[in-house]
């Protein structure tokens, strides 16, 4: 899409997630762009460490970040999709409760979106809207700027990454189903109550005895019992000494590398940057 300034203002637009990348890519474009837009798409399903760790930010940035809230809640559509879960092929959270808030939040405007994909990543795309108004700008891709950076931007910053990264490699709501096993235990041992709250969500059809769990193979009643909890603390544990032995990485570094094998190209950009 050709742009003519002249004809119509061109808005400057970064949408974080509480992840790391994206708030690495606010902290780097701060001084560049003095006319960045700050947003969040909150679900009303996130993690309180994910709130708090945007307040720093705000303050970082010393500018307001727009907090956009979809129509009706996660439990509306849910009800709408016959209380079929999300998952990585439908992904119909991500449409009604992220991509269509920010899409109003632009109107027609003519929007250059800023994207936290990496240059060591440079093969996701992450969100491409399908309006011709908003154009994706990758500044990580453009200067180079790998993993190694994003951590060091976010150590000088004071910020750091986000509290959930104790037990979590990912933002995104607390019920993501993105979320490999160890984590939904991490869930569990810090947030018991939204555990249970996403453990409600799951249910088993009794027409045709489908069962519609977050995570694949199992479902939350199950994943939380004691003995299978020591499992997959065992599986993980195993991992993390697996990587931390190729090279000298930082805890941060090893917790998230675990997951970097294992992610495919099909991650929710625009939750997780």
């Amino acid at each position: 899409m050709d742009i003519n300034p002249a004809e119509k203002p061109v808005r400057h637009i970064l949408s974080l997630s509480g992840g790391k990348d994206s708030t690495a890519l606010a902290i780097y474009m701060r001084d560049r762009i003095k006319e960045m837009e700050y947003v969040f798409c909150d679900t009303g399903e996130e993690l309180p460490e994910t709130k708090e760790y945007l307040d720093k930010l705000e303050v970082f940035l010393g500018k307001e970040i727009n907090r956009l809230n979809p129509e009706r809640p996660f439990s509306h559509y849910l009800q709408i999709y016959n209380g079929v879960l999300p998952d990585a092929r439908t992904r119909w959270c991500t449409r009604q409760l992220k991509i269509e808030p920010f899409e109003k939040f632009v109107k027609n405007d003519i929007c250059y979106s800023y994207v936290g994909i990496r240059a060591d990543e440079a093969h996701r795309k992450g969100y491409i809207s399908t309006k011709p108004n908003i154009l994706p700008k990758y500044p990580f891709i453009e200067n180079n700027i790998v993993k190694e950076d994003v951590y060091r931007i976010l150590e000088e910053s004071g910020l750091g990454l986000p509290q959930y990264y104790n037990w979590r490699s990912r933002s995104g709501c607390y019920f993501c189903f993105f979320q490999r096993k160890n984590e939904w235990v991490g869930l569990l041992e810090n947030h018991p109550d939204l555990y249970e709250k996403a453990m409600k969500f799951e249910k088993k059809d009794s027409a045709t005895g489908e069962k519609f769990t977050w995570s694949q193979s199992e479902s939350l009643e199950e994943l939380k019992d004691p003995n299978r909890i020591l499992e997959i603390k065992a599986e993980h544990e195993k991992k993390q000494s697996q990587i931390s032995k190729k090279t000298n990485l930082t805890l941060g570094e090893v917790f998230s590398s675990s997951y970097d094998d294992e992610e495919d190209d099909g991650g929710c950009f625009i939750c997780h940057l």
